[in-house]
């Protein structure tokens, strides 16, 4: 019983090592320059490793079981909000993506983030993410590497506000579900290819950033093909006679 609760200590340690992450980015975001958000991006991706991974530790260990009084979802929650949503909304601000003037378009993905994660079922019983789920260190190392016109990233930045608010879905790699092996293929792929990039491994990177946001496209695409399906399904109401559940004509 000892060896399981310092493995589950253990996976609850591995997930607190986002803030570490966190607290090196917050550092080099203060610093500011090309080296240091090079460094940010790299913990971005780090912190989004450990927070694709952690789950599966925890579930391995039963950490639920063995910790009762720990809870190792608020813990993971405290520390994606920073990695997924403030730092990188930070990150933008501090390095100019937009306009001083409209710094303040932020402040709109922070508190939509903010309802998200507040949000009860934001998790699906067959394991979808309900709206869209906070990627904002996505977003952030794209509209940084980028550098669309300010209009673009204004767009992006409310329209995928927008659509937290929106009840569709998103894959969950971490589970088991439609598409899940090959997305976690495919995001193992696109993690290296975002560290060579980071690593300024190609003379010329705009090449190899346009070929990784092939992986973000393919997310988005194959979720909103799921969610449309999902919306035509017929809806099944109770029949009154019965009681029991049939499609609507």
């Amino acid at each position: 019983m000892l060896t399981k609760k310092i493995l589950a200590w253990l996976v609850h340690l591995y997930t607190a090592l986002g803030l570490i992450a966190a607290a090196g980015m917050v550092w080099f975001i203060v610093r500011g320059g090309d080296d240091s958000f090079r460094w940010v991006i790299g913990l971005m991706i780090v912190a989004t490793v450990i927070d694709g991974t952690d789950g599966a530790l925890a579930r391995k260990v039963r950490v639920r079981e063995v910790l009762p009084g720990f809870d190792g979802r608020r813990l993971d929650d405290i520390v994606d909000f920073q990695n997924y949503t403030s730092l990188p909304l930070l990150f933008l601000w501090r390095a100019g993506v937009l306009p001083e003037s409209l710094s303040g378009v932020l402040l709109v993905p922070l508190l939509a983030s903010a309802y998200g994660f507040a949000q009860t079922d934001v998790k699906t019983e067959d394991h979808y993410f309900k709206g869209f789920p906070s990627y904002w260190n996505v977003v952030a190392i794209y509209l940084y590497w980028l550098r669309p016109p300010v209009e673009v990233s204004v767009g992006v930045l409310l329209t995928l506000a927008l659509l937290t608010f929106i009840p569709s879905l998103y894959l969950y790699p971490s589970y088991r579900g439609p598409f899940s092996n090959l997305t976690r293929v495919l995001c193992v792929i696109w993690a290296i290819l975002l560290v060579l990039i980071t690593m300024q491994a190609f003379n010329d990177a705009t090449i190899a950033i346009w070929v990784s946001a092939a992986f973000p496209v393919y997310y988005f695409v194959v979720s909103w093909l799921i969610t449309i399906r999902r919306w035509m399904r017929p809806k099944k109401v109770a029949s009154p006679a019965t009681g029991m559940a049939k499609q609507e004509e």
